[in-house]
């Protein structure tokens, strides 16, 4: 039997060995009183660390990991840029994948792989638009920003939002590149839009297929923060007054189903990114914007959406020149999208669609 010496000696030990566990980055971050002052009576070890030394070891560490992922992304899009510029004939436009796997829901996280997945199925045809997708100068892949690592390292949200910015902005860095990025929720569109806006020295027109206007979160940063000149919503059937007055306020231009029959014609002829000073044209696809029927496979649904025809004619005939462009908010979650994973197809379809489009 273990005396009460030894039994108390190994509570310390057990007891220091959670202090020290929970001294992990991200447990620091946002504490304002904290230090480990840890006694190990049984080891007959002493050791001392204070907040100031806790908090500046987690954010060096932090910002070294950061500046190691972007330069292992800027060797990669280096690569598939040259690669494009130096085939036959050479590339005006690349449309370059890259995943931004931030998923506030249960699988949003791992959607980006899975749409890969769906593009490189061997049953699909890879021409689209008469475009060949598997040719480097037509769509090139980076991989993806290493989300949940930055989150585990204690990385607060605005830092990670940086981040993502900066990822899409070397992309750019690289002619003929184009960031198309796969979510992820549609929190990525803001951190993405500003950096195209950024890295093009302007604004550009926003193209937003959604069910919901997003006017207080991510498009309205982007109308705040200057970056956009005209934002248009498609396929909006679920908007509040609140919703209303905010696209007043910015001046967006929304498209709500109700109306869709009759405004088909001018939604299938329109001619963005033409502006004084516009940059081009950036398209945002949240999958929500489609009728569960086409995509049940999403994390919010709204019944009475657009078809997937609907969206791909709006896109096919779309005048302007698409710079940047997201699709998100799909939920690969086996109880969002079990039969046969028929959003992931879906998606996909739209992926492709908007990759030939962009590409030149």
């Amino acid at each position: 039997m273990m005396s009460i010496v030894a039994r108390r000696g190994f509570k310390q030990t057990l007891y220091s060995a959670t202090r020290v566990i929970d001294a992990s980055p991200s447990f620091l971050q946002g504490k304002t009183n904290f230090k480990v002052i840890s006694s190990t009576a049984a080891l007959g070890t002493n050791f001392y660390l204070d907040q100031e030394t806790a908090a500046k070891l987690a954010k060096d560490s932090q910002e070294s990991i950061i500046n190691a992922s972007l330069a292992y992304l800027q060797e990669k899009a280096k690569l598939k840029g040259e690669t494009a510029k130096a085939l036959l004939g050479g590339a005006i436009a690349t449309s370059t994948l890259l995943g931004v796997p931030l998923g506030h829901n249960v699988g949003g996280a791992f959607a980006p792989a899975r749409i890969r997945e769906a593009i490189l199925d061997g049953s699909r045809n890879s021409t689209t638009e008469g475009k060949n997708l598997t040719d480097p100068r037509v769509l090139a892949d980076v991989g993806d920003v290493p989300v949940q690592d930055m989150r585990n390292l204690g990385v607060n949200e605005e830092r990670l939002m940086t981040f993502i910015s900066d990822s899409v902005k070397i992309v750019m860095d690289h002619f003929p590149l184009r960031p198309l990025v796969l979510g992820g929720d549609h929190s990525i569109s803001y951190p993405v839009v500003r950096a195209v806006s950024e890295k093009l020295g302007g604004k550009v027109d926003i193209l937003h297929f959604d069910a919901r206007p997003d006017l207080y979160e991510n498009f309205a940063q982007t109308m705040q923060g200057k970056f956009t000149n005209r934002l248009v919503q498609v396929g909006i059937r679920s908007i509040t007054a609140e919703g209303r007055a905010q696209g007043e306020k910015y001046g967006v231009e929304i498209h709500e189903m109700t109306n869709f029959a009759k405004e088909r014609e001018q939604l299938e002829n329109l001619t963005l990114g033409t502006g004084e000073g516009v940059k081009g044209v950036y398209v945002s696809i949240n999958l929500d914007s489609l009728d569960p029927v086409y995509a049940h496979g999403v994390s919010d649904i709204e019944s009475g959406g657009l078809c997937l025809k609907d969206v791909l004619s709006i896109l096919h005939n779309l005048k302007g020149n698409i710079v940047g462009g997201d699709v998100v908010e799909y939920n690969p979650d086996p109880q969002s999208d079990a039969i046969k994973k028929i959003t992931a197809l879906v998606t996909a379809k739209l992926v492709k669609e908007l990759a030939a489009k962009m590409s030149k």
